[in-house]
């Protein structure tokens, strides 16, 4: 409990956590850095990437127009530029309805 506590108070996360939080591979988050500049994650004197909530935020929406949506990089770069509050509310409508599905799911789960 108190692990869980302390993430949530966590400026920075290190690459590593950002991995593991958002299950992909580190080389994937370095380059979507190279790819999408709204990432900008600070770096440590040697090079340690340190992430903000920003960054990864901008990385779950990333995430989104790619994995779920099925973009192209260039796609997912268009839609960031021109339509960017209309794909931030798609992402939160799917992330709620994902939320109420696993809700449900335990429900019936429940009682059974």
């Amino acid at each position: 409990m108190k692990g869980s506590e302390s993430e949530k108070q966590k400026l920075y996360y290190t690459i590593g956590e950002v991995s593991e939080m958002l299950n992909v591979n580190q080389s994937l988050l370095r380059y979507w850095e190279t790819e999408f500049k709204t990432i900008s994650p600070k770096r440590s004197p040697k090079g340690t990437r340190y992430y903000s909530q920003k960054d990864i935020e901008e990385i779950q929406l990333i995430q989104f127009l790619l994995k779920e949506r099925k973009l192209k990089i260039e796609g997912a770069k268009q839609v960031l530029k021109n339509k960017r509050e209309n794909a931030v509310r798609m992402k939160q409508a799917i992330d709620r309805l994902k939320s109420i599905r696993a809700e449900l799911i335990d429900i019936i789960e429940e009682l059974e």
